[in-house]
């Protein structure tokens, strides 16, 4: 009789262990399938996706605001027709605009309103990833305030999934340009 319970109970686990699986599986945003096919380490940090704002974002995780970063868009004005800018800051520090314009060699710059970001992104706002963005025409930015770390954690590119990882790695893999975008 003990042996039949056994059985029951792992034939009773094996549903739940393969949902479990599905969900893992499903859970693997674009950015962490780009990270683990280049073997390139990096800490998961999960919260609740009703949390957009990145300040927000660390006071959940319990993290130093400067070491989260936040991915804005913005837009060149004097040519509309270039690729728009990704441009990732640490969560306590706002875009100077006249600072970014000065470092990517533009008149003026501003931000894109949230419909604009989502839009040119196909990610949501909370959720906008220079790392779920790679092959996109994007010219991406990183303000130089990463280097006082040597990880820092962005955006999973989904929202409620941030993603810690190497600056170097980080700069390498997006391309970005290491910029003074904050006052």
């Amino acid at each position: 009789m003990q042996l039949i319970d056994e059985v029951a109970s792992i034939l009773r686990q094996k549903p739940t262990t393969q949902l479990e699986a599905v969900m893992a599986k499903e859970a693997r945003t674009m950015a962490m399938r780009f990270l683990d096919a280049r073997k390139i380490s990096y800490i998961v940090h999960r919260f609740p996706d009703t949390i957009r704002d990145a300040e927000q974002v660390a006071a959940e995780l319990g993290m130093d605001p400067a070491q989260v970063f936040k991915t804005l868009v913005a837009l060149r004005e004097d040519a509309p027709q270039s690729h728009p800018l990704l441009v990732m800051v640490p969560a306590n520090q706002h875009i100077d605009l006249r600072q970014l314009a000065r470092a990517v060699g533009a008149k003026s710059v501003r931000m894109a309103s949230h419909e604009q970001a989502e839009k040119l992104t196909g990610l949501k706002v909370g959720g906008i990833s220079a790392l779920a963005l790679l092959n996109r025409p994007f010219d991406v930015y990183l303000d130089e305030h990463a280097r006082a770390f040597p990880q820092i954690i962005v955006s999973g590119g989904q929202r409620g999934i941030d993603l810690q990882l190497a600056v170097d790695e980080l700069l390498k893999i997006t391309g970005a340009s290491l910029i003074q975008a904050t006052a």
